[in-house]
């Protein structure tokens, strides 16, 4: 080897060394799917057990436990992590229900303690404008999924059944009509659970679950 070659073999190390020491490291990987769901799920069984009379009627706050420190966090927590490896819609999902179940507990203890200064009179219009405002939410969501597999569309739109019906339990001061969004509850559940296993299998090194076609290509 003549000294011309070694140091263009000099040179060209030289060259690989900083290119590498220069590339941004790998950008973290991972499905936040298996964080968000069972974090959504939690919270869905908990609240439908609410609704179907499972604790009386006065223990509103019976599921708030369960909805702030496992739904909401793991909620924030999936959201983040799904920016973070650039998957934009489901961060925008976690996000979009993270938002849901926070300002849902908040809503239940600064009614119950009195922190917004809504009067016993105000109390069931004040829930109704919080279930009409994330009617809007959650209608646009169903609508945007409509690209995504049928599977997703389908719960979104049971999410939109169930804030229906405890919009309409609420306005006319029916545990009935309440106990079956209570139903729905528990049936959108079942689909998040259905999800959760198509994650799972992929995260254990299976393939995914059916999800359906999505509505429109």
């Amino acid at each position: 080897m003549t000294a011309i070659d070694a140091g263009s073999e000099s040179t060209h190390r030289v060259s690989a060394q900083h290119a590498a020491e220069a590339a941004p490291p790998p950008a973290p990987v991972g499905d936040p799917m298996m964080i968000g769901l069972p974090a959504f799920i939690v919270g869905s069984v908990a609240l439908g057990l609410v609704l179907v009379g499972y604790v009386p009627a006065a223990a509103v706050g019976a599921s708030l436990a369960i909805i702030v420190a496992a739904t909401g966090l793991g909620l924030v927590i999936a959201a983040i992590w799904a920016a973070a490896v650039g998957q934009n819609a489901v961060a925008g999902v976690f996000g979009i229900f993270a938002g849901f179940w926070l300002s849902y507990a908040l809503l239940v203890l600064g009614l119950t303690h009195g922190w917004f200064g809504v009067d016993a009179g105000a109390a069931v219009a004040t829930q109704e404008l919080f279930l009409i405002a994330w009617l809007v939410v959650v209608g646009m969501l169903t609508l945007g999924s409509l690209r995504l597999p049928v599977a997703y569309t389908v719960l979104f739109a049971l999410i939109e059944v169930a804030l229906v019906l405890v919009l309409a339990g609420t306005s006319q001061g029916s545990a009935g009509v309440l106990r079956l969004a209570g139903i729905v509850v528990f049936v959108f559940a079942a689909v998040g659970v259905y999800l959760f296993f198509s994650s799972a299998s992929q995260a254990t090194g299976g393939s995914a679950l059916p999800l359906g076609p999505a509505l429109v290509h």
